[in-house]
């Protein structure tokens, strides 16, 4: 008689990976700046041919490029999914409470406090409200691509994220101005409404129409399949070289205040990098005693933590110019998302519940 030998597979489930740009990003930043400043300090006053070429306060080769960051980003918003709020609408709250009733304050208040107090000995006074100014649009600006990531790490619900980012998305066309515009009021800073209004036309609203009726036309003629295995992958190159290009022109401007004050960068980045861990942690917590699962709420914190820093880009161009600190500002948090992120893609891991 001869037994049956029966053997058991234990399969481990594999290791999420980020892509290699989105891991390397702050490398490619970095090289973005070091490029950005070599040209603008080899090509000296010529490069403000660049700077002049604007509609209403808006640069239009910078404009272009953003264009190109966002609109692929938006062609990944699906409002269908928004009938699902219902099913499970805790998840959603908290992040809209986050992102909207908490963020933008708190980071107002850690950039007045370290721009004009703590910084005083490094930082003019009278440029300290363009710094500020600089940090609430970014924190005004809650993730809409990125966060597709570090949930896809954390092991989120890609539906569930999905939502989320598509509520956001929603919102940030009727709350982004006023809530930029009360804080940055409360700071003293003047700013056009007309240009943040423009701004978030150009940059939210045409972007959103366009990947919108983009993604429907191609559903329909060539499957769901293909817009998101063959297109989508196709079309991701172009927001990179968009963003790297953006960049390099964003320092080629800022070239000469950076070699004036080279610390600026790193002044710039604590009250992010502050900013960042203070909101995750109070999302993460306060998701764990609302009882959201492990899928939802970490991808809850993740977009409360990170920013849309597009369209926080392209606002403070618009608003303050390329050469402005506040332009700097949002280029630096750029340059930290990624390492600090991936921390709390880390730290997220290790709490799964």
């Amino acid at each position: 008689m001869q037994n049956d030998i029966k053997q058991t597979v234990i399969t481990e489930k594999p290791k999420r990976r980020i892509g290699f740009f989105e891991k390397y990003l702050t490398i490619w930043v970095a090289l973005g700046i070091l490029v950005g400043i070599g040209i603008g300090h080899f090509a000296g006053d010529r490069i403000e041919v660049i700077s002049g070429i604007e509609v209403a306060n808006v640069n239009i080769p910078v404009a272009i490029l953003i264009w190109l960051m966002i609109y692929p980003m938006m062609l990944q918003v699906d409002f269908s999914s928004l009938k699902k709020i219902g099913k499970k609408p805790k998840g959603v709250i908290w992040t809209l409470i986050i992102n909207w009733l908490i963020k933008p304050f708190t980071m107002a208040f850690f950039a007045w406090l370290f721009f004009s107090k703590l910084y005083q000995a490094w930082i003019d006074p009278s440029m300290a409200g363009e710094y500020i100014a600089g940090a609430i649009i970014l924190g005004a600006a809650p993730c809409t691509a990125m966060v597709f990531v570090w949930s896809y790490l954390t092991d989120g619900d890609p539906n569930y994220t999905l939502v989320q980012v598509s509520v956001n998305d929603l919102i940030i066309l009727v709350a982004f101005v006023p809530i930029v515009g009360l804080l940055l009021g409360i700071t003293d800073v003047v700013i056009p409404y007309d240009t943040l209004v423009a701004s978030v036309v150009i940059f939210v609203v045409i972007p959103l129409v366009a990947g919108v009726i983009t993604q429907r036309l191609l559903i329909h003629s060539k499957g769901l399949e293909w817009f998101k295995k063959v297109f989508l992958p196709r079309l991701k190159p172009v927001s990179i070289i968009a963003l790297l290009v953006t960049l390099v022109l964003l320092f080629a401007f800022q070239g000469q205040n950076i070699l004036n004050n080279p610390f600026i960068i790193l002044l710039a980045a604590v009250p992010l990098v502050i900013q960042t861990y203070f909101i995750f942690f109070l999302a993460w917590y306060g998701g764990r005693k609302l009882k959201l699962k492990h899928q939802v709420c970490a991808p809850a914190a993740m977009i409360g933590a990170s920013n849309f820093f597009e369209l926080a880009v392209a606002v403070a161009i618009a608003l303050f110019g390329l050469q402005s600190p506040a332009a700097l500002v949002t280029v630096v948090g750029v340059l930290v998302e990624v390492p600090v992120m991936l921390s709390l893609v880390a730290f997220a891991n290790r709490k799964r519940y």
